[in-house]
């Protein structure tokens, strides 16, 4: 008879591939599914879990994080790992921390102090830096104790550094061909080690950084200047997707699409013959609402023709949670003025004076994918002039105390000595658009952007959010279309070779919720980051187990310090290590 380490009895089983959901149990060995359906009571296991009432489906997998930092701090890779992520793609966007040269530490970590609002005194005091290559850091990530398993790709940035020196990769010069192919072996070395492709930030003007980015750019470096890869040039893009096409594998992944043409991501994906995930796809009203169908309709004619390009959408409306300690959002003047940069007494200083205010005032009150000014909403306030307005609009407060908006914000960050918190929403979103992206066959849910953004932004909860808003509330879809849609088809999407589903041969990364109860948290400021920095996070409620190669992370929306995730080399998990004398713990690897 059968012995199982796990069997999970009783539940309601979302196979994640789109199959009717049935009442059956789970048996697990060595962290793999080894039986779907019905297991006889007398058969013995080590631990076995009551999901009568029940959901069990796939782990969701986040296919748009940043925790490429964060691997080295958090196993939980958290706001992601409290939401029923079982799994992560690192490296998106371009972004990363190899291959740096050792004098580039510093260069290559303050880049991420304002395009993802990381502090550097977490970079600092957390970052191993036991690397300078590609398949050192990937060694090092695999010495981290990890309760998420990560895949990793190749940020194009830091391979244009390396190969052309930061004044030419940056200026956007043509490479040589010798520098391109380097640039290929690389990439291959890289591969070699594990990586499942390479992405890249495409937000400018090949070759022109004067036309690119500068200080309106929330995407740009810390000094205002483009990030390489926004300059580099489509003839590097084709290098690096023939590598792609050589080998037969990989995956690309490309943010700021639309400054491509729809000509250069086709021939990208001839090339490379490789899936291409195009970011983002916004699911904003008004001029957005034409553009957006126009890119689904284009997806649709890729396929039809053979071209495997998809969407990622933005199926979540988290809050944009901030206070003026940290805010860089509204534009040049404010963040010259009250920024990010600004010490806070110069701050103080600033929002007291006439002058500066008049500045503010002739600054444009619509912020370009954030809420306008006078919609932004104050929060929170210890102000007793401002409490009674909590939660309602800044054009709203000055309308009542005939004030100009600019006043509103100036007098109640004042009078809170910077500790106002404001919640803006971002992309103009409608609940039209989710639908519509929920719609599309080729739009992969999430863009969680986790491990970014942490001063204002937390939106690793899109899972629990796709589920509880949108299936059980909204009735958008089915609850077997939502697991296929967060579990297998990002996993066919960007590489991950063992797992997404529920069955048998499949490693087993699951969740057991209670579909009823299921929700995710108003986002809340903690300070918890190395450094004794602070963050935003959202936790998750409803989830009742999550397991990572067969063991139990977080039970009760707790974590328990199994940690059982692995780096997924080549998108596969390494076999020998899933039994229970190799989960490791923080305690054990420090």
């Amino acid at each position: 008879m059968a012995h199982y380490d796990t069997i999970i009895r009783g539940g309601m089983i979302v196979d994640g591939q789109r199959n009717s959901r049935f009442v059956g149990d789970v048996g697990i060995k060595d962290g793999v599914i080894a039986k779907v359906g019905r297991i006889t009571p007398d058969t013995t296991c080590d631990r076995e879990i009551d999901a009568t009432g029940l959901i069990v489906a796939p782990g969701f997998i986040d296919l748009h994080t940043h925790y490429d930092a964060q691997v080295f701090w958090d196993p939980y890779l958290t706001t992601s790992g409290w939401n029923g992520v079982t799994s992560v793609v690192i490296g998106n966007c371009g972004f990363g921390f190899a291959p740096v040269k050792k004098d580039l530490r510093e260069r290559a970590m303050r880049s991420m102090t304002k395009v993802e609002a990381i502090p550097m005194a977490t970079l600092e005091s957390a970052m191993p830096w036991d690397w300078e290559t590609y398949p050192e850091m990937l060694d090092s990530i695999d010495r981290a104790p990890l309760a998420v398993n990560v895949l990793p790709y190749v940020g194009v940035n830091p391979l244009l550094v390396w190969v052309m020196g930061l004044e030419d990769a940056k200026a956007g010069r043509v490479p040589t061909e010798a520098e391109h192919a380097e640039m290929a072996r690389l990439l291959n070395e890289a591969m070699d080690a594990g990586a499942c492709g390479w992405s890249a930030q495409c937000l400018g003007i090949a070759g022109e950084p004067e036309k690119t980015s500068g200080d309106n750019a929330a995407q740009s470096d810390f000094d205002g200047t483009p990030m390489p890869s926004d300059v580099m040039h489509q003839e590097t893009r084709m290098v690096l997707a023939e590598v792609l096409g050589e080998r037969g594998e990989g995956f690309i992944e490309l943010s700021g699409g639309r400054f491509m043409t729809n000509e250069q991501w086709e021939d990208l994906a001839r090339v490379s013959g490789a899936p291409m995930i195009y970011q983002a796809v916004v699911p904003s009203g008004g001029m957005m609402q034409e553009w957006r169908r126009n890119q689904m309709a284009w997806f649709e004619e890729c396929h039809k023709r053979g071209l495997r390009i998809y969407g990622q959408g933005i199926t979540q409306n988290p809050p944009l949670l901030f206070t003026f300690d940290y805010w860089d959002l509204w534009g040049p003047v404010w963040n010259d003025l009250v920024g990010p940069d600004v010490s806070r007494e110069a701050k103080l200083a600033n929002f007291a004076d006439p002058a500066v205010r008049d500045r503010l005032r002739a600054e444009p009150m619509k912020v370009m994918f954030i809420d306008d000014i006078q919609d932004t909403r104050v929060q929170k306030t210890q102000a007793a002039k401002f409490k009674a307005y909590e939660g309602k609009p800044i054009g709203e407060i000055a309308r009542a105390l005939d004030m100009h908006p600019v006043d509103v914000v100036c007098d109640i960050v004042l009078a809170d000595e910077l500790e106002t918190v404001f919640q803006a929403t971002q992309f103009d979103t409608t609940l039209e658009g989710i639908k519509e992206l929920i719609d599309s066959p080729y739009i992969i849910p999430g863009l969680s952007d986790g491990g970014a953004h942490l001063k204002y932004l937390a939106a690793g909860s899109y899972g629990t959010e796709y589920i509880a808003k949108y299936v059980r509330e909204h009735q958008f879809s089915t609850l077997e279309e939502a697991h296929w849609r967060l579990s297998a088809f990002p996993a066919f999407c960007a590489g991950f070779q063992d797992r997404g589903t529920i069955r048998e041969g499949s490693v087993a990364d699951l969740i057991v919720y209670d579909y009823d109860k299921l929700d995710y948290n108003f986002p809340e400021f903690r300070r918890d980051l190395p450094g004794d920095e602070y963050r935003l996070v959202s936790g998750g409620s409803g989830y009742r187990y999550v397991l990572v190669n067969g063991q139990v992370t977080i039970e009760d929306d707790k974590e328990t310090g199994n940690h059982s995730g692995q780096l997924l080399r080549g998108g596969k998990a390494d076999m020998t290590r899933l039994k229970v004398s190799g989960v490791r713990t923080l305690e054990a690897a420090e």
